[in-house]
């Protein structure tokens, strides 16, 4: 099923903070409800590995319509430069990049629905996937520049 909505999307802010400490932030997945508009809780599932590459969380998501939580997995974490994670069985991959710009950082938030999320979608709802699809999709162009306003704002207070 051919969608008309963009897949992937990002955005980026320029963070009066150095690299390491918006990495510092944005990797702390168990604040993120400080920055979401969707995501107002996330947990690691396994203490022991936080943070690391491999590594296991869940989060708690919430709109006007519904609550539901999902389970991540990091795919990318490397200090002061990336931090990303895939949703469910590679559904959607969300992640922050991270560029030093003099004394302050590039900060920018990915986010892609991949070919398993389409497919899940399309298994789960059936002809209201496309509805679906999106809405999830414009939750996500809606969020990013919120997310990253309020990063900026904490990082920079």
């Amino acid at each position: 099923m051919e969608q008309p909505h963009p897949r992937s999307h990002e955005e980026s802010v320029r963070v009066e903070a150095p690299p390491e400490a918006v990495y510092d932030l944005v990797s702390d997945i168990t604040r993120t409800g400080e920055w979401s508009p969707v995501c107002t809780a996330c947990w690691w599932d396994d203490e022991d590995r936080a943070g690391r590459v491999g590594a296991w969380f869940t989060g708690r998501n919430q709109t006007p319509e519904r609550t539901w939580e999902t389970r991540s997995v990091v795919v990318a974490a490397e200090r002061g430069r990336e931090f990303a994670w895939l949703v469910g069985d590679g559904f959607v991959r969300w992640g922050f990049q991270l560029e030093p710009d003099g004394d302050a950082t590039t900060l920018t938030e990915s986010w892609e629905f991949l070919p398993a999320g389409i497919a899940m979608f399309e298994q789960k709802f059936g002809d209201d996937a496309s509805a679906q699809i999106a809405d999830r999709t414009q939750q996500a162009l809606d969020g990013i520049p919120r997310t990253l306003a309020a990063l900026k704002r904490i990082a920079e207070g």
